[in-house]
């Protein structure tokens, strides 16, 4: 760890007694959000849709911190199926804290499991649906807390809620800054529903400026060639910064105590591409409550996932 990551560590708050779900804790900012929180005493579960990458990622991360309680189960965001097994495998008493962290970014155009265009299916319908599964967990807890990993680049999004499957056309770009607009609109709508029905859930999303990981250079994106490889390694090294700084507002939303639910966390500098974490309040999405609305709407009937413990208040579990 470079001095500022050792400095950024150190700032965590104890995280002893907290379970923890991180999705896509593989490699990249998922790995360095669970190896800090565990560094900090959390019992974290890496939730890794390889498990051979998965069982590397745990073992590291007990070579780099000492008494490390981590745990490997396997979780794909493209298969519903995949995502009720692990909700329903789950054998822990609560669920203090879920970061939503995996997805895809840029890659080529294909299908889900279940018939969904992949950067919508994947970032934006996967994380609906395991969060929705996993919430009676979640609510077991005294504080509980969901983080979703949005994108700087919602910004761009122009949201068409008539092409979210891309029942028209693919752009790639498009496609994935849309899925990206969709996880802040989910964040904030979550948070909405939960103060309705007077839970005490806390829902943030983050963006995590311009960062090095294999999002753009694994996965579906692996198949690109050479040249791609290449000239997206050559960018990666150039114009984003190391992973652990990336993973500075991921822990920030996760760790700070007096956070208020409904914050989106951003780097403080220039288009929030690199700085410090901050609270941004202006951004149009987070206050377009009937377009959240709308998209939660959707995602309950795609994913068949009804998160039936806002109906009233009362906690009662998926059926």
């Amino acid at each position: 760890m470079t001095g500022d990551s050792r400095a950024a560590a150190q700032a965590i708050p104890d995280q002893s007694g907290r379970l923890v779900v991180v999705t896509g804790a593989n490699s990249g900012i998922g790995y360095v959000t669970a190896r800090e929180l565990t560094r900090r005493g959390a019992h974290v579960v890496l939730a890794c849709r390889s498990h051979e990458r998965g069982r590397s990622a745990v073992e590291r991360l007990r070579t780099e911190v000492h008494g490390a309680r981590a745990e490997l189960r396997t979780l794909d965001l493209a298969d519903l199926t995949s995502i009720r097994d692990f909700a329903e495998c789950w054998s822990h008493d609560r669920l203090d804290l879920l970061v939503n962290n995996a997805g895809v970014a840029m890659v080529p155009f294909s299908r889900t499991a279940d018939g969904f265009e992949s950067q919508f299916g994947i970032n934006h319908l996967g994380t609906f649906a395991l969060t929705g599964l996993l919430m009676p967990h979640l609510l077991a807890a005294a504080d509980p807390r969901v983080v979703t990993v949005s994108s700087e680049g919602q910004r761009f999004a122009r949201f068409d809620m008539t092409n979210l499957n891309a029942e028209r056309r693919y752009r790639t770009a498009f496609a994935y800054v849309q899925s990206k607009r969709a996880n802040l609109y989910f964040a904030m709508e979550l948070q909405r529903r939960a103060d309705a029905a007077g839970l005490r859930l806390r829902s943030m999303a983050v963006a995590p400026g311009l960062t090095r990981s294999n999002v753009l250079t694994g996965g579906a994106n692996g198949t690109r060639g050479r040249v791609y490889a290449t000239l997206t390694r050559l960018l990666l090294r150039i114009a984003f910064r190391p992973t652990p700084a990336g993973a500075r507002t991921s822990l920030y939303a996760s760790t700070v105590p007096d956070l208020p639910g409904g914050s989106y966390v951003v780097p403080d500098g220039p288009f929030q591409l690199r700085g410090e974490p901050v609270l941004r309040n202006r951004e149009r999405a987070i206050h377009d409550s009937a377009t959240a609305r709308r998209l939660w709407l959707l995602s309950e009937q795609l994913t068949g996932v009804r998160y039936a413990h806002f109906v009233s208040g009362e906690t009662v579990s998926n059926e």
